[in-house]
């Protein structure tokens, strides 16, 4: 094996969380090298673009500004100002119940901004090629890890290695360098599949994300700037995994007359507007954030379905607790004592949403009359106390 080249952090993934880890190490002067086996697609649409979108709340837009990449970003963003929460578990497929959480309530900026995925790679990408301490291998991906109490060493695929006093694990649900600490996760299976898209439509959004539960999941339209001169949302589509997969192989024009349907009809016809993509639901949490030299982040370390913009968010915020860790006592990255402040000060609130956004992912796949009644009742009373609507809200902003 070649000998090895030295860094301050190595960062395995390079999805958007590990992009905006390496950019926010970078930036406080850091040397990183960020690795991802699959190179990554960035025109929309490519075969293989995420076509998922990302809605960064307000703490998470901090971070990207601190880290020089929100400039890029910012003329590409759709401002979510309302987010609106939908019942319609009634006999038909209509709105019943309609519940706005407006962020002028208690903020003078939008619950956040939406991205696509595709386009933030793009973007991140471009704005690490520029940084002169980053060392940017995609294409290559780590397989192996070696630590001690002073270093550590990551094998990589391509027959090299790394050394470095810190590794970040932001490589995924299936974390390679995760499973060679002998970190072990709790997984929950839900039978549902996510469909995500692109659509457009004819009426305006008005930078309201809607999220509409009538069963299987949550339909949820979030703005995304005009497309071809309409009006246009990303879709996610929560349904039990065997109509998911129906719905994905339906012809084109039965498929928009079912999401139409399943829209309420809010926003008139939907018409796809990009690829179809699918994947299965999860919830996981690892039973630790840290090993030696070791810090797990975002789905390495926990994995939510996709309600109220939380996972990618509370990702971030993994990212940020590490860096202010980091630079509080730069002499000590990556040691035993940082590390296990890490693992202490984000476990609990990590598995707090996890748990949240599990109860909320069961009500909304709930099949029954009575239980989707249920449903409606509690999110009329919710609603209606303006101290527990506050708190939502703020909670929503992924405030800590």
């Amino acid at each position: 094996m070649n000998a090895s080249a030295e860094f301050d952090i190595v960062i395995s993934g390079g999805g958007i969380a590990g992009l905006t880890a390496t950019a926010a190490f970078a930036k406080a002067g850091f040397s990183v090298q960020c690795l991802d086996p699959t190179p990554p697609v960035t025109e929309r649409d490519t075969d293989g673009a995420d076509l998922r979108t990302t809605a960064f709340l307000q703490p998470a837009r901090n971070l990207l500004e601190a880290a020089g990449l929100w400039e890029r970003l910012a003329d590409h963003a759709a401002p979510l100002q309302i987010m609106r929460i939908v019942d319609a578990g009634g006999p038909k497929a209509e709105a019943r119940l309609v519940k706005d959480f407006d962020a002028s309530e208690i903020s003078d900026q939008p619950f956040g901004w939406n991205l696509p995925n595709w386009l933030l790679r793009r973007e991140m990408i471009a704005a690490l090629q520029d940084m002169g301490n980053v060392d940017l291998r995609m294409g290559t991906g780590t397989e192996t890890l070696f630590t001690r109490a002073g270093s550590a060493r990551v094998g990589l695929s391509d027959g090299t290695s790394s050394t470095c006093k810190l590794v970040i694990a932001a490589d995924g649900r299936n974390s390679k360098m995760r499973t060679a600490a002998g970190i072990d996760v709790k997984t929950t299976r839900y039978g549902q599949k996510a469909l995500a898209l692109a659509v457009t439509h004819p009426i305006p959004h008005q930078n309201v994300s809607t999220e509409i539960h009538r069963s299987g999941g949550p339909f949820t339209l979030v703005p995304l700037p005009d497309h071809n001169g309409m009006p246009s949302s990303a879709l996610v589509w929560m349904e039990r995994a065997a109509k998911a997969q129906a719905l994905f192989n339906l012809p084109k024009e039965d498929f928009e007359r079912a999401m139409t349907e399943r829209s309420c009809g809010l926003f008139g016809p939907l018409t796809l507007a990009s690829n179809r993509t699918i994947w299965p639901i999860i919830s996981q949490m690892a039973t630790r954030l840290s090993g030696e030299r070791l810090a797990l982040v975002a789905e390495a370390a926990h994995v939510v379905p996709p309600i109220g913009a939380q996972g990618l968010n509370t990702s971030l915020g993994d990212i940020q607790i590490l860096l202010d860790l980091a630079q509080k006592t730069p002499g000590s990255l990556g040691d035993a004592a940082m590390l296990a402040a890490y693992d202490r000060t984000r476990r609990g609130e990590v598995a707090m949403r996890v748990r949240g956004i599990d109860l909320l992912n069961r009500a909304s796949m709930v099949e029954t009359p009575v239980l989707r009644d249920l449903r409606a009742a509690g999110l009329n009373s919710l609603y209606s106390l303006p101290p527990v609507r506050r708190m939502l809200m703020q909670m929503g902003l992924g405030a800590r």
